[in-house]
């Protein structure tokens, strides 16, 4: 025990780790693979370069766990580096056996480099997407066509001409005068049902009636507006199929023209 005791004091804790370990034919590196300290640590350790290594706690595991590698007395090697480090024993507030991170399991750089590259296309895409729900959102508003307002309104299209013969059908008595340029073509009293058709080369007819209320006007099949309100004379009414199908407000008015041999009944 003696000996031990003299042996155990002549050499420093990282020779006799250093020589427990070549006895056991082991490397450097054998012992970061198993304990995970840096190769670097586990030579200072050996070194007894105290300053090239952490705090004392950490010096203390790294020197525990490097024991631990090879088989021997973690205890007794924690006490004689403690006395080493300056005979002060420090509290060690860490788990008595200190695994530092592995490099080996650490990620590879260029793998943090792609998924920071991967997150920041992930956002560009949200909001290239996020931009164009909103241009096509927009997109129908400004391919419609102009509102009405700024198109105006078709006018409203004349029906068409009526064609065909005039022909003027008495419901009742009625007094009628038709001229044409001072020419009378008729004038009388149409019967109840009885009709007068206006010739066909008439140039610009014109009738004149007591009672227009009684008369119906028909241009071919169509049947022409009254030719004037009810209970007044009505003069000067065009009786060409266009100035008929208007309406009393297509009414000519004509020259003063002589009155022929009927006088209103």
């Amino acid at each position: 025990m003696d000996e031990d005791k003299v042996e155990t004091g002549s050499h420093t804790v990282g020779a006799r780790l250093k020589a427990a370990r070549t006895k056991k034919k082991l490397s450097l590196e054998d012992i970061a693979s198993q304990t995970r300290i840096p190769v670097r640590h586990l030579e200072s350790v050996e070194q007894s370069a105290w300053d090239r290594l952490p705090a004392p706690t950490y010096t203390i595991g790294f020197a525990k766990a490097y024991a631990g590698a090879i088989g021997m007395d973690r205890a007794e090697i924690g006490e004689q580096i403690r006395e080493e480090l300056g005979g002060h024993r420090y509290t060690v507030s860490s788990p008595e056996v200190f695994e530092p991170a592995d490099p080996a399991r650490s990620m590879p750089k260029a793998l943090v480099i792609g998924a920071i590259a991967a997150v920041i296309a992930l956002v560009l895409l949200m909001s290239w997407l996020n931009e164009r729900s909103l241009e096509e959102a927009e997109e129908p508003v400004a391919n419609a066509p102009a509102a009405a307002p700024a198109t105006p309104p078709p006018s409203p299209r004349p029906a068409p001409a009526a064609q065909g013969p005039v022909v003027l059908t008495a419901t009742a008595p009625a007094w009628i005068q038709v001229t044409d340029q001072g020419k009378s073509l008729f004038s009388g009293e149409l019967a109840p049902g009885q009709s007068f058709t206006v010739p066909a080369d008439a140039t610009a007819p014109l009738l004149k009636a007591g009672k227009p209320e009684a008369l119906r006007v028909n241009v071919g099949t169509a049947v022409a507006p009254a030719v004037g309100p009810a209970g007044k004379v009505a003069s000067n009414v065009s009786l060409l199929p266009a100035d008929l199908m208007r309406g009393p407000g297509a009414a000519a008015v004509a020259p003063a023209q002589p009155q022929t041999n009927t006088s209103a009944r």
